[in-house]
């Protein structure tokens, strides 16, 4: 734990009292998003003091030009950077001639963020004097709306408090911004066009390059103690990329004066005429109104959490941890457009590029299948799919063919666009997560049709790239896989990572299988596809003799599978025995001190453990543990989810729980020193991976729920549902008692600690 300011709440992420070296943190911990567009939680006012300026457009990308030192063939040419969009949340404000801004008021008080996750709203508040001596109070709320997803509503209320003021709003957007993390210091937006009318206005941009259009909109309403004054501009400023507004309001000592502004973005992805379409937003928004649009936004957010909602009986923060978590997923992804994916940062920061990692396929998928509908989960492996042409030729960049498939570590687009070569040529074992979570979706929804139809496909170039990226070994008389990078990225260029191998192999078998199946139960899926790859009877002979043979590395000393070739060979000294002022390591040691070092920045054969489960007994997941997780600095935040669900199957709950607050506090403690970048969107499916899979224990096998729940003593219950199936089941545990209760129309089977109990709609059964 890094910082401790985060007020613990069920419901709401609570800040108290300004502090300006926690202005950018704070930017990322009350970010708010809609699915289709988010924003940090930067000041509506001018502030000159630290901050990290960001809004941002699901699917909008820029392919900034790769920068690196020695150019390598296949190295991919641009790094796609999720773009800080035009700013529409901007509101200069001016007090009796003096300019609020808060870094150079001579004092703030009361100053509060409160981010109400239930509602899915935005506060702010405090009092303020200006260097005039006027004194201010100011509550602003603002909330991007899920029913009118283009759509997002600020309320800036400002009262005077000693003394009669004239107050000059001044609300604008602007198509002027740049991205901190740009590789040439260029600017990404092209002003097109610049339009206002009344009280509405309009900025045109197109992103260089790539070429989509988004129009920036605003519509602002100027109140006088709740009643609309309904005035136009007394100004207006305009240049190329930028409109102002200034309406000016003289307000006596106690009055309070109200800017709404309705504001966001129509782009080319969705409208052809962009500028058209925002005109009809805001007199849909307008048609609505502000209170209702309000009442509609808490509205959504009850259905939302009336489903994904886990409970936390007696402990605020990890209750407070977890909803967090939920909420910042539904933020980033809602599964309405295949088009779209989950990015590491989600819209809380530009670091990642904002792009499709593995993380999606391993972590989040879980989250959507359960929480959401089966269709949601299979929009995400549809966008694989549409992406596949893209996969065969990244692999053929490198020099592999014939239809085989190497899907990118990082994409916005299926195109490989990472710039650093140990992951981009060698953290291959993404190719394995995408497989893997077909067969996840089917064991879990029982939906097979997404295999014959486009999920083989799929599994076809990924087996056909482990097949050609395996070595013979005559010294071995073994296949080996070298040169690669695992999901510890504290190693780059190692020999026969476990965890790569093992999914290597079973990725060629499991493919192997479909095929045999389909080939049986969809003939015609079967001879359809076939032909399409051309795929022969000898080349899937071919891939089965690679992953029959694959090798493994083991220690028969330690009784465990090596993480590599070389793992034994580094000074094997744990993390309890390295100093803490060494941590973390990746902001404190070189790089090569870091590759030579034991150290695992997060779990890798432990990652195979955990998703290949069954494979193994309980003695080997626990010798491998206390191998490997002494050795495991959790520098990566996909780290603490995996350790607590085994540390939890493994009965030590003091441990999972331990995990499981670092994973589900991993940015509102910032852990990792790094939140000012922006959250973990990503791992923070992790943390609901951590209660279900963990404490719940529960697992799908032959087609049923199985639990085996454990509870931390610092709880006194907790629940969460699963809609398994289109059947929603409630899951209730305590320290004494599992309820199951069920929402559906037929009974269902659930084996509890490996006992078979039937629960029936709208029945209760407790065990």
């Amino acid at each position: 734990m890094n910082q401790d300011y985060i007020k613990p709440d069920n419901w709401s992420i609570i800040e108290e009292g300004f502090d300006a070296e926690k202005v950018k943190s704070s930017e990322s911990l009350f970010s708010i998003g809609n699915g289709a567009m988010g924003q940090r939680a930067n000041f509506e006012e001018y502030y000159s003091g630290k901050t990290f300026q960001g809004s941002y457009i699901a699917g909008i990308y820029y392919p900034d030009k790769t920068k690196v030192g020695w150019w390598k063939n296949g190295y991919p040419e641009y790094f796609a950077k999720v773009l800080n969009a035009p700013n529409w949340i901007g509101i200069e404000i001016e007090i009796n001639g003096e300019n609020l801004d808060l870094a150079k008021c001579k004092s703030v008080s009361n100053f509060k963020r409160e981010l109400n996750m239930k509602e899915g709203i935005y506060y702010r508040s405090f009092e303020a004097t200006l260097a005039n001596g006027t004194e201010i109070a100011v509550k602003v709320r603002r909330f991007l709306s899920l029913d009118l997803d283009e759509v997002g509503v600020i309320n800036y209320e400002i009262t005077a408090l000693n003394s009669d003021a004239k107050i000059v709003f001044k609300p604008y957007v602007d198509a002027g911004v740049h991205n901190e993390d740009a590789n040439w210091e260029e600017k990404f937006w092209e002003p097109i066009s610049v339009k206002n009318l009344a009280n509405e206005a309009f900025v045109t941009a197109r992103t260089f390059k790539t070429h989509f259009t988004a129009t920036t909109f605003m519509q602002n309403s100027v109140l006088l103690d709740g009643s609309n004054l309904s005035v136009t501009p007394i100004n207006v400023q305009t240049t190329t990329e930028k409109i102002q507004f200034s309406y000016e309001i003289a307000v006596v000592k106690g009055q309070t004066t109200t800017l709404q502004k309705i504001g966001g973005y129509t782009v080319s992805m969705n409208h052809e005429n962009t500028v058209k379409a925002a005109e009809n937003v805001i007199l849909k928004a307008l048609e609505v109104g502000v209170n209702q649009l309000t009442e509609n936004q808490k509205t959504a957010w009850a259905k939302i959490w009336e489903m994904s909602d886990i409970t936390i009986d007696g402990d605020v923060k990890a209750q407070q941890g977890i909803r967090f978590n939920i909420f910042q997923l539904n933020q980033t992804y809602l599964g309405k457009d295949s088009r779209l994916n989950i990015g590491p940062k989600g819209f809380t920061g530009e670091k990642y590029g904002g792009s499709t990692y593995w993380d999606t396929e391993a972590y989040c998928i879980p989250f959507y299948m359960a929480t959401k509908d089966q269709q949601v989960a299979r929009n995400l492996l549809a966008y694989r799919y549409n992406q596949l042409d893209k996969a065969i030729e990244n692999a053929e960049k490198l020099g592999f063919k014939n239809g085989a498939a190497l899907y990118p570590m990082v994409t916005m687009n299926g195109e490989e666009c990472h710039n650093e070569w140990e992951i981009t040529f060698e953290e291959i074992h993404r190719n394995g997560a995408i497989a893997f979570a077909i067969y996840n979706y089917y064991r879990f929804t029982g939906d097979y049709s997404y295999i014959p139809e486009k999920g083989l496909e799929v599994l076809i170039g990924i087996a056909r790239f482990w097949h050609q990226r395996a070595t013979f070994s005559t010294n071995r008389n073994q296949y080996v896989i070298l040169g690669v990078t695992g999901p510890n990225e504290y190693e780059n260029n190692v020999n026969n990572n476990f965890y790569t191998n093992y999914i290597a192999k079973w990725c060629i078998d499991y493919t192997i299988e479909q095929i045999q199946k389909i080939e049986k139960e969809y003939p015609s899926d079967y001879s359809r596809i076939l032909n399409k790859v051309k795929l022969s009877q000898s080349e899937i002979s071919e891939m089965k003799n690679v992953a029959d043979n694959m090798y493994f590395p083991y220690s028969e000393e330690h009784g465990v599978y090596l993480q590599q070739d070389g793992f034994l060979d580094k000074e094997l000294i744990t993390v309890a025995n390295l100093d803490k002022s060494q941590r973390p390591i990746n902001q404190k040691w070189s790089w090569d001190r870091i590759l030579r070092s034991p150290y695992i920045k997060q779990a890798d054969t432990l990652q195979g453990f955990y998703f290949f489960e069954d494979h193994f007994t309980k003695e080997q997941l626990e010798k491998h543990f206390d191998f490997y997780e002494p050795f495991t600095v959790h520098e990566s935040s996909l780290s603490p989810c995996v350790h607590s669900i085994q540390a939890a199957v493994l009965g030590r709950m003091e441990q999972a729980y331990t995990f499981y607050l670092r994973t589900s506090r991993l940015d509102l403690d910032d852990y990792n020193k790094e939140v000012e970048e922006g959250l973990h969107i990503t791992s923070m499916a992790g943390t609901w991976m951590s209660i279900v899979e963990g404490f719940g224990g529960m697992r799908v096998k032959n087609n049923q729920l199985h639990f085996e729940p454990r509870i931390p003593k610092e709880w006194k219950g907790y629940s969460f549902k699963i809609n398994f199936r289109n059947q929603i089941l409630k899951v209730e545990i305590t320290q004494n008692a599992t309820n199951f209760s069920l929402e559906g129309e037929k009974e269902i089977l659930v084996n509890i600690n490996g006992k078979q109990v039937t629960v029936e709609p709208n029945g209760l059964v407790t065990v």
